[in-house]
């Protein structure tokens, strides 16, 4: 049963997992506050905020990692104190968190029991196969080898056996964080359809997401937090995308976007007949400065790569390469840079910016080479770039790693700025993972790089993402370009279906702006 009142839903009839009044302050921050939620068997409710929202403190109190400083935890009537993450694991409350936690030389079997304290010192593995068996049937894997190593899986089928390795520890609550970032349509598909299944079972289905469009793709209920606080609970039927928009950022859907514009200008970036073995079989573009221009495709499109390529980062890549009518060698990243090519890889932890190391260190270190600079110097140049990215300067000292993922690309973004010559940015899925506030902020800084002089070209999987911030809209399927579109030329249901499934072959068609 869901209650429609803005402050949260009053425990319903019959909920599987329900608190009421729930707080949580962490020094002077109050992360949660008198926070209300329930949820009923075979339920799927989303959890949706902006980053700081308290979604993350909600979920480790719910799995035994935090303890409330005030409220209620109940499950099936019962009130519970979840002392540590096993006492959530023995009331059948389990979490798939957004980075995978398999062993990747075990196998798939032995994954699935990795960590289940059900399973006795002397145990008979083939019941233990059998029950392996059983699970990745429920789940759609009934062809898959329970002996193959876990590292040999795609990240869709490891995410499946995530889940599976909970239905073994006889999860009734299954908690889900950002379930589908990285994987293709497919594999989302695979998954929402093993969630499906679990919740015809009766299986609660907890989704904490970013992406709005799988709330109403496969969520029966949503919840809002923002501030710490519960907004709104409702089932997805009563709300649609632009009030849920509101609900979580407290304003109208329509700032978040800034205005598209044109430009009249000569060609910045000239790409032409673009080759990468096996991912991209003949592309080619011509953009000029001052606009925000979107590659919009599936993961094996190879949109992605030609990022990279005009990057320097593909060393199998041919074609011809022109910055400010300047030819550009490929293969070289040294190159690449020195014209003014700045890229932002979709990876931040491995390509993006030193986790380990504090914000100033982040965004000074591509400047270090630049000759002698006082402290005092750096620190200001640290200290702008964070403000023209919407950091806070007072976090320059802390660690990259502590920051959220927004904050984290407003981080690799700024490190790129701040040279004097207008150039390219080339961003592969600028916001993955980032909530929608910082969305808002990442995109008035892309547009206001744009106003500077700069182009954008950019990759993103967020199909709303590419029709609201794009000036140009390019599709491609397996490799080839498919169309060109101005923004107000162009549908979310054509662009998906250019990239899906297009009515011609890839090539044969351009629609110029």
């Amino acid at each position: 049963m869901i209650s429609r009142s803005p402050g949260g839903d009053p425990p319903a009839e019959t909920p599987i997992l329900s608190v009421e009044n729930l707080s949580k302050c962490f020094g002077s921050v109050d992360a949660l506050q008198e926070v209300f939620f329930s949820v009923d068997p075979g339920e799927i409710r989303a959890v949706c905020g902006e980053n700081g929202a308290g979604k993350s403190t909600l979920v480790k109190i719910l799995t035994g990692v935090h303890r409330p400083d005030q409220g209620t935890v109940r499950i099936n009537h019962q009130t519970q104190t979840l002392r540590h993450p096993q006492a959530a694991q023995q009331q059948g409350i389990a979490l798939v968190a957004q980075e995978l936690s398999l062993a990747p030389h075990l196998s798939v079997q032995d994954n699935i029991w990795l960590g289940n304290r059900t399973v006795p010192l002397l145990h008979r593995r083939p019941h233990l196969r059998r029950q392996a068996r059983r699970v990745l049937d429920i789940i759609g894997l009934d062809q898959l080898d329970l002996d193959r190593p876990a590292g040999s899986l795609t990240i869709g089928e490891r995410q499946l056996v995530e889940i599976a390795r909970m239905l073994a520890r006889q999860a009734r609550v299954l908690i889900l964080d950002e379930p589908t970032a990285g994987l293709s349509d497919v594999e989302i598909e695979r998954i929402f359809t093993a969630l499906k299944e679990l919740s015809s079972r009766g299986t609660t289905i907890v989704y904490v997401t970013h992406r709005l469009g799988e709330v109403f793709e496969l969520c029966d209920t949503v919840t809002v937090l923002r501030n710490g606080k519960s907004v709104r609970s409702c089932r997805v039927t009563e709300i649609d995308r632009d009030g849920l928009i509101e609900l979580m950022l407290g304003q109208s859907m329509r700032e978040m976007y800034p205005p598209s514009r044109t430009s009249t200008e000569s060609p910045l970036l000239v790409v032409e007949n673009l080759k990468i073995l096996g991912w991209v079989g003949d592309f080619s573009l011509s953009e000029s400065s001052g606009q925000i221009v979107s590659i919009a495709g599936q993961i094996s499109s190879g949109a992605a790569q030609v990022l990279r390529a005009v990057a320097g980062l593909a060393y199998d890549a041919t074609g011809q390469v022109r910055i400010r009518g300047q030819p550009m060698s490929l293969g070289s990243v040294r190159g690449a840079q020195e014209s003014g090519i700045r890229f932002i890889s979709e990876d931040r932890a491995q390509e993006g910016i030193f986790l380990k190391l504090k914000v100033l260190d982040n965004l000074i270190a591509t400047r270090l080479g630049a000759g002698f600079l006082s402290w005092s110097a750096l620190h200001q140049l640290a200290s702008n770039l964070a403000r023209r990215v919407g950091l806070d300067d007072l976090r320059l000292g802390a660690r990259a790693g502590e920051l959220s993922g927004g904050n984290q690309q407003k981080l690799a973004l700024g490190r790129s700025m701040g040279q004097e010559q207008k150039g390219v940015f080339l961003m592969n899925e600028p916001t993955r993972g980032v909530d929608v506030g910082s969305r808002r902020d990442l995109y008035k800084v892309m547009r206001q790089l744009c106003d500077n002089g700069n182009l954008i070209v950019m990759t993103s999987s967020d199909l709303e993402e590419v029709v609201g911030i794009s000036d140009i809209i390019i599709t491609m399927y397996r490799g080839k370009l498919v169309a060109r579109y101005a923004r107000d030329q162009v549908t979310m249901h054509q662009v998906l279906t250019d990239i899906t499934h297009p009515r011609f072959r890839p090539g044969e068609r351009k629609t110029e702006s």
